[in-house]
């Protein structure tokens, strides 16, 4: 293994999305590293922890490259295990943990918590019928319950609608709506259908590079994926949102989880 790959590992007592979300959000500042991810959850237990330095140290065996470990463990003494491990172990709990049970001048329960869990019902099923509301409204499949979106996204075709609406219901229970931009909508004319809920709408745009790569893969050699008439269908889309004060993105280059903070942000929406 050269020294620009490195394996990583997200441990976690429960199910590693935090260890995942954090630990990424420190590896993208290094993009020239191959980074070959695992994750280790539910390691709740003294047991569990050895079971987990044993699959980490397997992996240092041999390799001139030291793995790389992200360790979110409430329970000290399992965290502990993680000590004589091999490779670099970034705790990334333990010391925001000591500094709350200071500031708060408790100590941590070291349980497993709610936070990965269905908790309260009520809020589970409201984000069920958000998932369930996106699909139905996904490229405008169905405009019969329209009136109830929390948030309409509007783009010409393959601009990142569909990636975007779901992100929101399945992180933040929106119920998010999509419509595309097509033929059948005049250039410049807000579409009838989303008209009376201007205050909801928000707009996605790209390159015109971008968008004929991305249709080119879905349809090879067509008029549709041409570098002309994805020119087109922007141009007439960035003039409708500024015609009617939609706020709107440029998805290139943006990840799923920056476009939905910059909604959020802008559409002024909190989860549910």
């Amino acid at each position: 293994m050269s020294p620009k790959q490195r394996p990583v590992f997200f441990v976690s007592d429960s199910t590693g999305i935090t260890a995942e979300t954090l630990g990424n959000a420190l590896l993208v500042q290094f993009p020239d590293f191959d980074f070959e991810r695992h994750v280790l959850p539910f390691t709740d237990s003294v047991e569990a922890a050895r079971r987990a330095v044993g699959i980490i140290r397997a992996a240092a065996d041999g390799s001139a490259v030291k793995p790389i470990v992200f360790v979110t463990v409430r329970a000290a003494g399992v965290a502990e295990e993680f000590q004589d491990a091999p490779g670099e172990i970034i705790d990334l709990l333990g010391p925001h943990l000591t500094h709350l049970e200071e500031a708060l001048d408790t100590i941590r329960t070291g349980e497993a918590t709610e936070y990965h869990r269905v908790g309260d019902l009520a809020r589970y099923h409201e984000r069920i019928d958000a998932v369930e509301y996106t699909f139905a409204h996904d490229d405008a499949q169905s405009l019969r319950h329209i009136d109830r979106a929390d948030l309409i996204i509007v783009a010409p075709s393959r601009c990142g609608k569909t990636p975007t609406a779901m992100y929101l219901a399945l992180q933040y229970g929106l119920r998010v709506a999509n419509y595309p931009l097509t033929d059948d909508d005049t250039p410049g004319v807000m579409p009838e259908a989303i008209a009376p809920y201007r205050d909801r709408l928000f707009g996605l745009t790209t390159t015109a590079q971008r968008l004929s790569q991305v249709r080119g893969e879905r349809r090879p050699g067509s008029g549709y994926a041409s570098l002309a008439r994805c020119r087109t269908e922007l141009r007439d889309a960035e003039t409708l949102y500024r015609d009617n004060g939609i706020p709107f993105i440029n998805s290139h280059a943006m990840s799923v989880e920056e476009m939905a903070s910059i909604i959020l942000t802008t559409m002024k929406l909190r989860h549910r």
